[in-house]
């Protein structure tokens, strides 16, 4: 078993399209967008998507390829203006999830290593209905800030801030 975590590139379009799709098909409440929405999306669309995961001084987005197949991804951005990193985008295909499948660990990793060379403190945002991300998260050391912001599809749902030291 080869576990390969690299940042994605232009050439990885279909790729990042496959696994977007796969991802809001599992987990809606995960992402901000719709699957619909993402469906309609345009090959030139889906290229600068990909190339965004290696492209910017301010984001980066890891894949996870085990012998060959692309099983996850996690991203990590500076919002324009903000100071510290957000984690985005988390996924793992479900054949590949769980404790001792080292996946999810080696995303965050690359990740947190992203993030610590450009502050000491990593934010994300998890709907408050996604209890696995939440048991996750909490496990690896991610703290509840108090705020919440309404989740935009679902007004009553809330995304939960959580922030890590790192």
């Amino acid at each position: 078993m080869a576990l390969e975590i690299r940042p994605t590139e232009e050439s990885d379009w279909a790729e990042v399209r496959d696994l977007r799709l796969e991802m809001l098909a599992d987990t809606p409440i995960a992402f901000e967008e719709h699957l619909e929405a993402a469906e309609r999306r345009s090959e030139e669309e889906w290229r600068m998507r990909a190339a965004r995961g290696s492209s910017a001084l301010n984001a980066v987005t890891y894949a996870a390829i085990l012998d060959g197949r692309w099983v996850g991804t996690m991203g990590v951005y500076i919002p324009a203006g903000g100071k510290l990193p957000f984690l985005v985008a988390v996924y793992v295909t479900p054949r590949e999830r769980g404790r001792g499948r080292g996946v999810s660990d080696a995303l965050l990793a690359a990740c947190e290593d992203w993030a610590r060379q450009r502050a000491d403190t990593l934010v994300l945002e998890v709907h408050d209905g996604n209890a696995r991300a939440r048991r996750y998260y909490e496990q690896r050391g991610w703290v509840p800030t108090g705020r919440t912001r309404p989740y935009p599809f679902d007004p009553a749902a809330k995304e939960i801030e959580m922030v890590k030291r790192i």
